[in-house]
């Protein structure tokens, strides 16, 4: 199914709680638009319209359209979001404007390929999936909705760090900037518990049979 990257918004001059409870009760949601060096612009958003484009993943990390009052358009990506506690109801979007050339930094999904042909889940491993999304830096134009992680290589014992994924051009993962101590672990596979220590007795009693006797 293709995924519809544009949003219709309406300015909103009537700003403040009452305003936005208004708008909430009428089947729309608050919303604010900034970034880019320009002043920031409150809107309105159709509320299930919006809800039904975040059922999609790429949704969250994709630049899109946002045409305001049916007329100017304008790029931007999600930026943050305010759910209800208890409903399943939007009560606030942030958006972040952006021009191909500004450096952004987004959260964006992880994709992980190869388990089935996996060393160690065909030695009957589990995978553990450590994070399933990573912060990025690059600039707007460079954003990929994904990053691939490989597990087809990995053995019983293996784990994939961060710096082990394969990056587009021009996509850096935030954290590695900060230094190689932040190389966290993504994903990694390992025996099921019983079967780790029935592995561990058989092992104990065959080194004890190997021993010579006294």
């Amino acid at each position: 199914m293709k995924i519809d990257f544009t949003l219709a918004a309406e300015n909103r001059t009537d700003v403040g709680k009452g305003a936005s409870r208004r708008l909430r009760r009428a089947g729309k949601i608050p919303a604010i638009m900034y970034g880019s060096g320009e002043d920031p612009v409150a809107l309105s958003l159709d509320h299930d319209s919006f809800m039904h484009r975040l059922e999609h993943e790429a949704f969250y990390s994709h630049i899109l359209t946002i045409t305001v009052d049916e007329g100017k358009k304008y790029k931007a990506v999600l930026k943050d979001m305010q759910r209800h506690p208890a409903k399943n109801r939007m009560l606030h979007v942030d958006f972040l404007r952006v021009g191909e050339n500004d450096i952004i930094h987004m959260s964006v999904p992880l994709h992980f390929l190869g388990e089935d042909e996996a060393p160690g889940v065909k030695a009957g491993g589990l995978v553990s999936r450590l994070m399933s999304s990573v912060e990025i830096v690059c600039k707007a134009g460079d954003l990929p909705e994904y990053l691939e992680v490989d597990l087809s290589g990995l053995d019983v014992g293996d784990t994939l760090h961060l710096s082990d994924i394969k990056l587009p051009e021009g996509v850096q993962i935030a954290a590695l900037q900060q230094g190689e101590e932040y190389d966290q672990p993504v994903v990694s596979i390992h025996m099921p518990r019983g079967a780790a220590e029935e592995e561990a007795a058989v092992e104990e009693e065959e080194a004890g049979e190997e021993a010579p006797a006294e």
